[in-house]
């Protein structure tokens, strides 16, 4: 799944950059939903964040194209790999700028782990 974010004057720190948390906030939520997309009916939960590599500083302006990949899928968890592209309206060149992978759990009502539904029942991936 591909999302994309503009970053405006409020994303940005005192050095002129995009906060890298508001970046995390973005690929967690754009995530979720892929995940929400490829699991309909199913509640999930980030629970972990793994290899987190900010490559190249992001300023104002950029269009970030956010792409959420199913990577790894267990009993309760998925994992999904995601990769952000900085893009240059000026030249409409884009260069990576973030990657990580993130672990999602299902749960029910109560938070208790759930097993994901069986591979012929659940719907195509949107990834």
């Amino acid at each position: 799944m591909e999302t994309y974010k503009l970053v405006l004057l409020e994303h940005l720190n005192h050095y002129g950059y995009l906060f890298g948390g508001t970046l995390i906030k973005w690929v967690d939520e754009s995530t979720w939903i892929a995940a929400s997309l490829d699991y309909p009916g199913c509640h999930f939960v980030t629970i972990g964040m793994d290899k987190v590599d900010f490559r190249k500083s992001i300023r104002q302006g950029a269009i970030l194209r956010i792409h959420c990949r199913r990577s790894r899928e267990g009993n309760t968890a998925v994992q999904y790999t995601i990769n952000v592209f900085s893009g240059d309206l000026e030249t409409g060149s884009q260069e990576e700028a973030f990657s990580t992978t993130i672990t999602f759990v299902r749960v029910d009502e109560r938070g208790k782990k759930r097993s994901l539904p069986l591979k012929d029942l659940r719907s195509p991936s949107v990834s």
